[in-house]
């Protein structure tokens, strides 16, 4: 039989032995993954192989039936129509920029396939790739995070968060006036098992507006919504945060602005890698930036977009 394209697939050694069925079921739709077996477009080593032959770690699979997700009418199968955007990109991480609105990973009422997690599986797995979550965001923040393509690698880079080697910074619009243009937060949080835990965020004014505040923030350390909550403790929550927010401020805000998701982006994000020092940015996205351009400055703090200082 003659075809036109085939994809091979090397299990990594991370997997344990399993089913092939079971294999490419973790990482195809089971439509997809009936029709290799049926149309006979799969090989294990070379040979012709069924359900139920055993796949072990360094075995070869070659699929003869390409595996494409088909784009609505209309759009172009780019990575930012699927909710992210690749940064940077070599054997063992990924720096992806994710959209607002996009969760990390699945939950209780969001599938899989519809999370940045799953949106990579499924870019990845044609080469044999299981991209690991070394650390989380948001669903309604946007911005950088750091992917892993081995576990080795993963565990590594969450030593290095866990250790506060790795520098985030973020630009967030907070309601009102600082009270000083830079400064310190260091409200104990929640920690894994509930008590109290010391958290450290610091943070610059970029610009003031007439009821609003621009901010670079930076994290000392990576507590679950550690710069929402230290801000809305502070008495400045962040500007359209549906949860710890300014409700009825909110509400002004969306009619006036159009703004539908709390104004919080990840803009860089940095760590020794590889023997150097590696900082990766990215700039507002659109909906983000279009809020700045309509609000009333009062004062200039510093020029927007400039590095603060350690």
């Amino acid at each position: 039989m003659n075809w036109d394209m085939a994809w091979e697939i090397v299990i990594p050694q991370s997997e344990g032995e399993k089913r092939l069925e079971n294999f490419l079921k973790k990482r195809f739709p089971i439509g997809y993954v009936r029709k290799l077996f049926r149309k006979s477009g799969i090989r294990l080593n070379g040979k012709r192989s069924r359900p139920d032959d055993i796949a072990r770690p360094g075995d070869r699979l070659t699929l003869f039936i390409p595996f494409e997700e088909k784009p609505q009418a209309g759009t172009k199968p780019t990575s930012t129509a699927r909710g992210f955007e690749i940064l940077f990109e070599d054997d063992d991480i990924v720096i992806v920029s994710k959209q607002a609105g996009i969760a990390v990973h699945e939950a209780k009422e969001i599938l899989k396939r519809h999370t940045l997690l799953g949106m990579l599986e499924a870019a990845y797995r044609a080469k044999g790739i299981a991209p690991r979550l070394v650390h989380r965001i948001d669903k309604e923040t946007s911005g950088l995070l750091v992917v892993a393509k081995k576990a080795q690698v993963a565990e590594e880079l969450q030593e290095k968060f866990k250790g506060g080697e790795v520098e985030k910074e973020y630009l967030a619009l907070v309601v009102g006036k600082l009270p000083a243009p830079q400064g310190s937060i260091a409200f104990p949080l929640p920690g894994r098992g509930g008590g109290p835990v010391s958290a450290l965020t610091h943070y610059r004014v970029e610009r003031e507006y007439a009821r609003t505040s621009l901010v670079r923030v930076k994290m000392q350390s990576g507590r679950m919504h550690q710069v929402r909550l230290h801000f809305a403790k502070l008495g400045h929550p962040i500007v359209m945060d549906s949860k710890y927010g300014n409700f009825s401020f909110n509400r002004l805000f969306r009619r006036s602005h159009g703004l539908k998701r709390q104004f919080l982006h990840a803009c860089a994000i940095g760590f020794h890698y590889r023997g150097k020092r590696k900082k990766w940015s990215k700039p507002l996205p659109d909906d983000l930036a279009q809020i700045l351009s309509s609000l009333r400055p009062e004062s200039q703090i510093t020029e927007f977009g400039s590095q603060m200082k350690d």
